[in-house]
């Protein structure tokens, strides 16, 4: 799917609101309510718009620790690997990584210990796990939002 202007701005405001109403986006784009409606359905049923979440303090919701684990992994089992991770309590983030790392983790838990039982239990007993590095998250800034207007499109 080609994306055009439009789309893009579309994308960029609901991404960083996704409860504004079709009007606002309208409003905000310069273009009628039925042309908005119909651009949004699109984008969701081309799967460029895939849901719309709230964004949340993980420390309010009571995941006070934050950790980056970076795993190194037998590499021809790297299918079986990625679905036993999924399943890692805490888990909000995996990615499979080129460099020193074969994958990155970021995982929120209630305190150290569910931590500990998650890396040196859970993490290590899946085969094919060849080492783990823990890196406490101390501060972070969450981007609210990438801004699909302002980056070229790819080609």
């Amino acid at each position: 799917m080609t994306l055009d202007a439009v789309d893009r701005r579309i994308v960029e405001l609901l991404t960083a609101d996704g409860r504004m109403s079709i009007n606002e986006v309208a409003s905000q784009i310069h273009v009628s309510r039925a042309t908005a409606y119909s651009r949004v359905e699109r984008l969701q049923e081309s799967g460029v718009i895939t849901g719309f979440a709230a964004t949340v303090d993980p420390a309010k919701l009571g995941y006070a620790v934050a950790a980056l684990i970076l795993v190194n992994v037998d590499q021809s089992k790297w299918r079986d690997i990625r679905d036993a991770v999924a399943d890692l309590p805490g888990l909000e983030y995996l990615a499979f990584t080129s460099g020193g790392f074969d994958l990155v983790l970021l995982v929120r838990l209630p305190d150290i210990g569910d931590l500990r039982d998650v890396v040196l239990g859970r993490l290590h007993d899946i085969p094919g796990i060849r080492t783990t590095q823990t890196i406490f998250v101390l501060d972070e800034v969450r981007v609210a939002h990438l801004a699909p207007a302002v980056v070229p499109p790819p080609g």
